[in-house]
């Protein structure tokens, strides 16, 4: 099972690291190499890379997912 999760989201130019176990998100850093830096090449085009992820929804704030909600 994965523990750890590399994302991107609309507006932001780089990526971020999510460890699970430990509990924190870094900025990856620049310049990317190998397919990651693949991926983000394609992400920048206007692409979607998804892989070992089966739920991810952007949200405008903490409090609305802490409230049960999401912009759907």
């Amino acid at each position: 099972m994965a523990k750890v999760v590399v994302i991107g989201i609309p507006g932001e130019t780089g990526l971020w690291l999510a460890d699970l176990t430990a509990g924190t998100v870094t900025a990856l850093p620049k310049p990317l190499s190998g397919d990651l830096a693949t991926a983000e090449a394609l992400r920048s085009a206007g692409g979607a890379i998804i892989k070992g992820v089966d739920f991810a929804v952007a949200v405008s704030s903490a409090a609305q997912v802490f409230a049960g909600h999401y912009d759907g």
